[in-house]
């Protein structure tokens, strides 16, 4: 949700480089979503690879960063733990995967960048994961049933029940959008239309609200509601 320093409402995303060739006679570009996005898988795989040697070059008195990459680990283990029971470690580590980037991504509008999560092309993908990870799971544990349950309790249920299924990633990819979206438009309208000494200040409350607060509950409402339908399926 980057600083909007110009007199004009901007929260729009934007082509940063056009590349040089068409899709379906379309344009390509690369957007700032996009610019966004590979930062924060940098920053993800930096701190992994920090974290790692910290865990394999473990210490009899552990660091502050030690401790702080178990206690992120302890925690990772006990959300899913909590959902998934006994099957937590089949799922843990994509759960962790798409938490780390979904936070990272939600916090990077204290940097000054617009957050990936703002543009339904991200937020839909990570929705698309969860779906595809839920329907396998669904054909490998009850076989035919995973047909024959869309037509229970009864046959003129079937509309219903696929409907239920194709709008799960559709909800839990447009919840997380349309609330870092939201943040994304007030701070735009703060930024663009107020004098600048309202901008001084103030601001950094939205921002503890809008980046900060919003964006770890809307991290933990994705994870969880993930873990739900991989769960509905074992």
């Amino acid at each position: 949700m980057g600083l909007m320093l110009s007199a004009d409402v901007d929260f729009m995303i934007h082509g940063v480089v056009k590349l040089p060739f068409k899709f379906l006679s379309q344009e390509v570009w690369i957007s700032d979503s996009i610019i966004t996005t590979c930062l924060v898988s940098i920053l993800i795989f930096i701190f992994a690879l920090f974290a790692n040697r910290a865990i394999v070059n473990a210490k009899e008195y552990p660091s502050g960063f030690q401790n702080f990459v178990e206690m992120l680990i302890e925690a990772l283990d006990n959300m899913t733990k909590g959902i998934l029971g006994e099957n937590s470690y089949r799922f843990k580590y994509y759960i962790g995967t798409i938490f780390c980037f979904i936070i990272v991504s939600n916090l990077s509008g204290l940097l000054g960048l617009r957050a990936p999560t703002a543009d339904y092309g991200i937020t839909f993908l990570l929705g698309m994961f969860t779906f595809f990870i839920v329907q396998f799971q669904n054909i490998k544990n009850n076989k035919f049933r995973a047909i024959t349950n869309l037509f229970q309790p009864t046959p003129v249920l079937f509309p219903i029940n696929l409907i239920g299924e194709l709008a799960n990633p559709l909800s839990i990819s447009l919840r997380l959008f349309a609330n870092m979206l939201s943040g994304v438009i007030i701070m735009g309208l703060w930024y663009g239309m107020l004098p600048i000494f309202v901008k001084i200040g103030i601001p950094s409350f939205l921002h503890i609200y809008c980046d900060l607060f919003s964006g770890a509950i809307q991290t933990y409402v994705f994870c969880m509601l993930s873990m739900v339908y991989i769960n509905d399926k074992l």
